[in-house]
């Protein structure tokens, strides 16, 4: 896999060809990964290269961030994968567009705006989408019922690779194998690659039905030295759990995301005539219109497999291992309990544990090299045709713990789950400067409004009024007044659970009873401060955020004050609440307007 060194000479040599011109834009997005897996990153908050756990390395997103401008306070607003990527897309928080975990949404619905693509396209931009999309959206079709919709004109998915066996893992429904008919379809099959072409499934069930198949669980274990998530009382399964430490069946370049790349290579190469990935036929670019590309990485989500190659080398180094103490238990609050408990990890040896964060970033490291190349790509094409560009890298669209709060998982609002910093590079150097750190506050809610406002609309038109979030080339200049918070709400796993984090407290608290969805919907205000489940942190004496300080008499006045600044805004200012149906095929909405405006950006404690 190369490296490309010569991607921060292309980023920073590059001219301005217009400012009335629209640039390409390329978007990409990772998938679980953790701030402090870039080194740039950790120099920007921590004046060291390296991770508090040990060592990472991202030459290629160091680079990305010495060419443009980096948002290093960035939060995502909800910490599961597609409430988050829902708040980028629409540029709306989850008590705005009410979508709050992994509910399908459809276009019917009467409060729903346009996605970035949809707009993109109204202003002339031809949308591709290449891999993870993870936007859960439907549409009603003739007859009532309702079809999945991809908002982007062109689509290359993770699904439509895998089935042409460009990957090295995927999932798959099948209803026929090995030449015979299934009486009952198989769902959800996870399979690997193997280096000859072979298909193995993680299926005990297939096992069961194929003999000639015996043993292919245990041999996929083995051979690749999975590690499974398992229950501290029941010993790991054999085809299920998630995989938090392994080694690909393929080699770097061959891996489910390289082929997203070489779907992106071939689309840039092929202008004006169709391209083949497998016996799939796709469009090329056409250079006559501006490009908007979304990239979405799979990397570094579940099933954690690093090539061989990276693997190897990252097991040379030793790391710290975050530790779960019975005083931070002791303060810990049920929903953060329960959340921790679904990925808990504090059972693993620590030999377990040592693979779980060398593989991890490991994987980090693999698909930093992917990024410089898809960057490099992409700019490349641009400058060839003479057009401006631009590239926006959302670091994670949430973040991951490695046996912090003894869990590996997401989900919670504790800072490495929620802090997603954002670099954008541009053509146009005065919007975006080289080496820029900004340390305002920015939120996901901020993407789609830079890049509608960079493609050309008039944020200023009514019609985007329902935007949430600001242009950050406004907020890199200081245009844009600095935000006192950020705050996002998330029902996934925790339950409903809603945060306001500001420089020197982060506070959190169970919004509604239940996941039911109407009726008193001010309970996070007017319940009892024991019954909404308090979080409060005080960041500058405990960053990792162990001691909770809710019930601490001391702390009680902060609380109240960020309780009632929290519960106004999220439950009361524009809040919407959505039946969306089992398939997103009914739409039964509930709203809530008690405290309009409550969200102005200020609170002083």
């Amino acid at each position: 896999m190369k490296l490309y060194p010569a991607l921060l000479s292309i980023l920073i040599a590059v001219q301005v060809v217009g400012a009335s011109d629209q640039p390409n834009i390329l978007w990409i997005v990772t998938d679980d990964q953790r701030y402090d897996s870039i080194r740039a990153f950790n120099q920007m908050l921590t004046g060291e290269e390296m991770s508090p756990l040990g060592y990472v390395e991202s030459p290629q997103v160091d680079k990305l961030a010495a060419a443009g401008t980096t948002f290093i306070n960035a939060y995502c607003q909800a910490m599961g994968c597609a409430p988050s990527r829902a708040s980028m897309h629409y540029g709306r928080y989850p008590f705005r567009s009410g979508i709050y975990e992994f509910e399908y949404h459809n276009t019917t619905a009467p409060h729903r705006e346009p996605s970035i693509p949809e707009h993109l396209a109204e202003l002339g931009y031809h949308t591709v989408q290449i891999g993870k999309l993870g936007f859960r959206l439907r549409q009603e079709q003739p007859g009532g019922w309702m079809k999945a919709f991809n908002p982007y004109a062109q689509s290359i998915s993770f699904r439509e690779l895998a089935a042409e066996g460009l990957v090295d893992w995927g999932r798959v429904w099948i209803n026929e194998l090995d030449g015979v008919k299934l009486d009952e379809p198989l769902s959800n099959l996870r399979f690997f690659v193997l280096p000859d072409g072979e298909i193995k499934y993680f299926s005990l069930e297939v096992e069961e039905l194929f003999p000639d198949r015996k043993g292919d669980t245990v041999f996929l274990n083995e051979e690749f030295d999975l590690l499974r998530h398992h229950n501290a009382r029941k010993p790991p399964a054999k085809d299920k759990g998630m995989i938090l430490s392994g080694v690909s069946p393929q080699p770097a370049g061959k891996t489910r995301d390289a082929y997203y790349n070489v779907s992106l290579s071939e689309l840039l190469a092929n202008e004006n005539q169709t391209f083949k990935m497998g016996e799939l036929e796709f469009d090329g670019v056409d250079p006559s219109k501006p490009l908007f590309v979304h990239l979405g990485y799979d990397f570094p989500h579940t099933p954690v497999l690093p090539p061989a190659d990276y693997r190897e080398r990252f097991q040379r180094y030793t790391y710290e291992l975050p530790e779960l103490t019975e005083e931070e238990l002791e303060t810990m609050p049920e929903q953060l309990k329960r959340a921790t408990s679904f990925g808990a990890s504090d059972h693993y040896t620590d030999e377990e544990k040592q693979k779980m964060i060398q593989d991890y970033f490991a994987f980090c490291a693999y698909g930093d090299a992917l990024v410089g190349q898809a960057a490099k790509d992409f700019v490349e094409y641009s400058n060839r045709h003479g057009q401006p560009w631009m590239i926006v890298y959302v670091c994670g669209d949430h973040g991951w713990k490695l046996n912090e709060h003894g869990s590996v998982s997401k989900f919670t609002p504790w800072n490495i789950d929620q802090q997603n910093p954002i670099i954008v590079v541009s053509s146009d150097r005065a919007a975006f400067p080289a080496g820029k750190v900004v340390r305002d506050f920015t939120e996901f809610v901020d993407i789609a409004p830079t890049i509608l406002a960079a493609a050309g609309a008039d944020l200023g038109d009514p019609k985007f009024d329902y935007l949430d979030g600001f242009d950050m080339a406004r907020i890199a200049s200081g245009e844009q007044p600095s935000r006192d918070y950020v705050t996002g709400e998330s029902h996934a796993v925790t339950g409903p659970r809603a945060f306001i984090r500001m420089k020197d407290f982060v506070f959190s608290m169970q919004t509604r009873p239940d996941k039911s969805h109407g009726g008193n919907m001010d309970w996070g205000l007017t319940a009892a401060y024991e019954d909404v489940d308090p979080a409060l942190y005080h960041m500058p004496s405990d960053p990792g955020e162990v001691n909770n300080l809710a019930f601490n008499p001391e702390y009680r006045d902060v609380a109240n004050a960020m309780r009632e600044k929290l519960g106004n805004i999220v439950l009361g200012d524009n809040r919407v609440e959505v039946n969306w149906g089992p398939k997103a095929d009914g739409v039964e909405i509930f709203r809530s307007n008690f405290a309009p405006d409550a969200h102005d950006g200020q609170l002083e404690l």
